[in-house]
């Protein structure tokens, strides 16, 4: 959850706890399905555990707040890959059913659908963690129930319209949680800032200048890692980086000679972030050049800093993607139809498209 437990105080819960979480949920759906007829062999029930238990381990620290800000454009599931292939070279080849299933070449379309969907096991167990961990109630799913009305038809997976309006209510929950939560102004504008403090702190490491960190972090900042230079010795060091490097070096450096880092680090430290304002429509640019030109007037930064402080943005939320594989439900007479088209309620469809709103950050003394 990023920096969000500076909203919410119980949210310190790690990715090791969602990852053990989301492996009990898929024990669970493995003995439903099997339960219901569903041949699933050992080897691939195995399988969906190493998967599931691995999923995520391509997160960085702060997860996705620094997703593209320690490695430059990779998406933390090709680093799982990754890390994936490397146990599998170390164990000698017993992970090569989970990578298949993980990559979606395995011709058992459904296990990828448990792992990756709209509604598996990695979302009911999110969901359902951070709502706990959080305080938002309205996050709260029943996931036993979810998982009781699973059903595979024609290789996909299906759940039982008895169940429509615990996924009606799943959907739901996953966006007031987007909007409660995960995307919480005061959460958006402290994890930019954490990516500004690392985005800051490459630009004056590759330049030349020394700052105290730890010895993976500092390879980081002195190197431009792309897909494609991203090799075992960089996931090794990848694999080195947690919070306690970035929270550890953030506290160092906000004692840094250098302006922009140390304002932006106090920011963290100190829990005074910028000012966000969010609105419907897309911000004024001539207030945000406004508001660049008093910062000038206000800080030591030249107009290349301005960046650091006075910037614009937009949040994206769409609970129910139907430009996806949609969320398959199982008549009674055995009939399979999409969620969209059955619904009764009408917020379903509603939730099929994007909600948009935009966001500009700026330091509130320049309002004062």
């Amino acid at each position: 959850m990023g920096l969000s437990y500076l909203v919410y105080p119980g949210a310190h819960h790690t990715r090791f706890h969602h990852a053990l979480g989301c492996m009990h949920l898929m024990q669970k759906a493995v003995e439903t399905l099997k339960f219901k007829g569903v041949t699933i062999s050992d080897d691939e029930e195995t399988a969906l555990y190493i998967a599931i238990l691995l999923h995520d381990i391509g997160h960085g620290p702060f997860s996705h707040a620094m997703e593209h800000s320690i490695v430059e454009n990779i998406h933390h599931e090709a680093i799982s890959l990754r890390f994936m292939n490397a146990l599998n070279t170390q164990f000698e080849g017993k992970l090569s059913l989970a990578i298949k299933i993980f990559k979606g070449e395995y011709h058992r379309k459904f296990m990828l659908e448990l792992i990756s969907s709209q509604l598996d096991m990695d979302r009911m167990d999110y969901l359902k963690r951070d709502s706990f961990y959080s305080g938002v109630a309205e996050g709260n799913i029943n996931s036993d129930r979810l998982i009781q009305m699973l059903h595979v038809v024609d290789d996909t997976l299906a759940i039982e319209d008895k169940a429509i309006y615990s996924v009606e209510k799943f959907l739901m929950a996953r966006r007031l949680m987007y909007w409660q939560a995960y995307l919480h102004k005061t959460s958006v504008v402290a994890e930019i800032i954490l990516t500004k403090i690392l985005k800051r702190a490459k630009a004056l490491t590759q330049s030349g200048i020394f700052l105290e960190c730890s010895a993976p972090l500092r390879y980081f900042l002195n190197h431009r890692i792309s897909d494609d230079s991203f090799d075992l010795t960089i996931l090794e060091q990848f694999a080195l980086l947690d919070d306690y490097d970035i929270m550890g070096a953030i506290k160092a450096w906000q004692f840094a000679d250098d302006f922009v880092l140390s304002r932006l680090c106090n920011m963290i430290i100190n829990r005074d972030l910028l000012k966000i304002e969010i609105t419907e429509g897309k911000p004024d640019k001539a207030q945000l050049k406004q508001l660049k030109s008093r910062l000038r007037e206000t800080f030591p930064v030249n107009e290349n800093e301005t960046d650091y402080f006075v910037f614009k943005g937009k949040l994206i939320n769409i609970a129910y993607n139907k430009e996806s594989v949609p969320i398959r439900i199982l008549k009674k007479d055995r009939s399979v139809e999409v969620l969209e088209e059955i619904s009764e309620q009408s917020h379903v469809k509603a939730m099929s498209k994007a909600v948009t709103k935009y966001f500009m950050c700026y330091p509130k003394v320049l309002i004062g």
